[in-house]
């Protein structure tokens, strides 16, 4: 039922007490709305290559908190299907998403995660916790999984900053399968079909208590050396100056880099890569 169907007026389902999830109130009263509907009859999969795809994506803590960054290339099979792909997301003050894989029911599943918090915040007064936001973006996730059998993936990275921690480490990375499990990361994580090199970048390059122009260049690093050896990871395009989307999470919250600070480091990156083509070697 729609407010056109009720002469404008909201339906009775938004009146009646239920569940602090928007996306439970969407499988009650309105699953056609869910990204996560079925696209494809039984026993079909999507043919390879036939819709865009994303990586790769990754995240690392610093001093100040936690940084999350991703490549900006999109491929569909052998094509460049968009080379400045947003994959960094904001999804409340204090946490971002990034994901890798199918870019339609991402994009979706990301507004999905954004009300959600939204949306719990609003009816139970106070912001979700940090366990229970990764919770939540697993359930998305492994309602997804009819689709992701059929080929159609999609495996975010979460960042945050827990103000609730009181151990000191308040930045945070979870990290997810297909099936929705969820995995506390310690110190970085990338996801995509770049992020073995780009994980293997972040293990020679990552120390505790960097700067946040380290972290940044650390990130730059690591994607670099993924787009080296993965063709659907895009590298830093100086040409048509298409760079990584770089953010940081603090106490103050979330924040992109200015787009001048990360083609400024990208720059200084890629003349470094001129004179050693494998990168920095790790720190003694």
């Amino acid at each position: 039922m729609t407010p056109s169907d009720t002469g404008g007026r909201l339906g009775d389902e938004f009146f009646t007490p239920g569940t602090s999830s928007f996306a439970e109130f969407l499988a009650a009263y309105r699953p056609g709305l869910l990204p996560t509907r079925r696209p494809f009859p039984e026993g079909v999969r999507a043919a390879s290559g036939r819709f865009p795809h994303g990586t790769t994506v990754l995240a690392l803590t610093y001093r100040d908190g936690v940084m999350i960054a991703g490549d900006r290339r999109a491929t569909m099979g052998n094509l460049i299907a968009q080379r400045d792909l947003e994959k960094v997301h904001p999804a409340d003050d204090h946490t971002a998403v990034a994901f890798a894989g199918s870019i339609g029911l991402a994009l979706d599943m990301v507004k999905l995660y954004q009300v959600e918090l939204t949306h719990f915040e609003k009816i139970e007064g106070i912001p979700m916790t940090l366990r229970a936001k990764a919770t939540r973006l697993a359930g998305l996730i492994r309602q997804n999984l009819g689709q992701a059998m059929q080929g159609l993936a999609v495996v975010p990275l979460l960042a945050a900053y827990d103000t609730g921690a009181s151990d000191g480490e308040r930045g945070r990375i979870f990290g997810f399968d297909v099936t929705g499990g969820a995995y506390e990361k310690r110190d970085f994580h990338a996801e995509g079909s770049g992020s073995p090199y780009a994980r293997g970048a972040l293990k020679k390059l990552f120390h505790p208590g960097m700067s946040r122009r380290e972290a940044a260049f650390a990130a730059l690093q690591a994607l670099y050396d993924a787009a080296d050896d993965d063709s659907a990871t895009g590298g830093p395009d100086i040409t048509r100056r298409i760079f990584p989307v770089v953010s940081v999470i603090t106490e103050d919250g979330f924040e992109r880099l200015p787009e001048a600070e990360t083609e400024e480091l990208s720059r200084e990156m890629v003349e470094q890569r001129r004179s050693r083509p494998d990168g920095p070697v790790a720190a003694p």
